[in-house]
């Protein structure tokens, strides 16, 4: 029997992305129009009692239009520039526009350390919900001003999918230039059909995403299905509609099939294991024999040296790891707890031996279950 969209209304608490060319472009800079229907109809959701968390794209599209830049900015400092002149004009329409509907609104800039850091991490939760508290709408967007390449969080997709993660949302919708998933791209075959509900994201459902979409922002529907994928693993749904026709927030509340609504898995991982699943990067990668990718997947133990038949990358205590079986299959994360060189020196030992090869020893396991996240799992 196949699933049932259910109710959005039970979803109180609620991240929406709204895409760079909803609401601007680099002909004609921000679309204040639009931008406007958009603020009534989160105003009305928040007067029905959602708490809605907005993150916002179009910054650097403002600031091109605005700077007069006859095509993208395609240097980093150029980027930033146009950043720093968007995001200004990107913040003053939506207090506006807000503001004509008695809401408050606050301007929030990450970067990826504030996400990877557990102490920063949890800063910017307790300020977003200080915010929310106080019924001011947090306006959420990546730093792009300073944000340099091992910093920078990924498109607004993936800021999204941290933001969800950040303050616990169980609902994420994501405003597009395309309203849902379609079984082709619908700009090059006009009789591709939209798909109104996904269970899980397979490489099927991936396949079909593509890059559709994706002019003018940084991410496509591809990167939107993949953003789908990460947060259902901890037990979120995901709604992605069009967000050039007002009322369609509205009309999927009252219970209308709009766009594609992503299913969550049923299960949900701890608040620490989704940290490291989603908010980490790795700094290196270890490979696994077949007795270790059993141990992990079927037992649920730890991660001991005697299964890791190679390292690479430079890594420290306490950094992200990718775990690899034999054939190279990415299949689980975890925070080490030696660094490269010794992983290299005990890899394919037995525990005990480790204090013999190093001099001393720090942990019996290379990385402990407590700290180790399964994918496509939810342990």
């Amino acid at each position: 029997m196949a699933a049932q969209r259910p109710a959005l209304s039970k979803n109180k608490r609620i991240v929406i992305k709204i895409g760079s060319n909803v609401i601007a472009s680099r002909d004609r800079g921000l679309n204040e129009v639009r931008l406007k229907e958009i603020a009534e109809e989160l105003s009305a959701l928040r007067k029905e009692g959602y708490e809605l968390f907005v993150v916002s794209s179009g910054a650097i599209l403002c600031g091109t239009e605005k700077l007069g830049l006859s095509k993208p900015p395609q240097t980093i400092p150029m980027k930033q520039a146009a950043a720093a002149v968007g995001q200004s004009r990107l913040m003053w329409a939506y207090e506006k526009y807000f503001e004509q509907f008695g809401v408050k609104v606050a301007q929030i800039l990450l970067t990826h350390g504030d996400i990877s850091d557990r102490k920063r991490f949890i800063n910017a939760r307790n300020t977003l919900m200080t915010l929310q508290e106080h019924g001011v709408l947090p306006i959420i967007n990546e730093n792009d001003t300073v944000t340099v390449s091992e910093l920078k969080l990924g498109d607004n997709d993936d800021l999204a999918a941290q933001t969800t993660h950040l303050v616990d949302a169980s609902l994420l919708i994501a405003l597009s230039d395309v309203d849902g998933l379609y079984t082709e791209d619908p700009t090059l075959n006009p009789k591709a059909e939209r798909i109104p509900l996904v269970e899980q994201v397979n490489d099927k459902i991936l396949a079909m995403a593509g890059d559709t979409g994706k002019q003018g922002g940084t991410g496509g529907m591809a990167s939107k299905v993949k953003m789908a994928k990460n947060v259902a693993s901890y037990g979120v749904t995901t709604l992605i509609i069009s967000g050039k026709t007002s009322g369609l927030i509205q009309r999927a509340f009252q219970g209308e099939a709009v766009g594609t609504l992503f299913l969550p898995q049923s299960g949900r991982r701890s608040a620490k294991k989704q940290w490291i699943a989603h908010s980490l990067k790795t700094r290196g990668r270890l490979w696994l024999d077949e007795g270790a990718v059993e141990a992990l997947l079927k037992k649920g133990r730890s991660l001991l040296p005697s299964g890791i038949t190679q390292v690479e990358g430079t890594f420290e205590v306490g950094d992200a790891v990718l775990c690899l079986s034999a054939d190279g299959k990415e299949m689980a994360k975890g925070l080490t707890n030696y660094n490269a060189s010794e992983m290299i020196e005990i890899k394919g030992l037995r525990s005990a031996q480790i204090e013999e090869t190093l001099g001393y020893k720090g942990m019996d396991e290379v990385i402990h279950r407590d700290n180790l996240v399964i994918f496509n799992d939810t342990a």
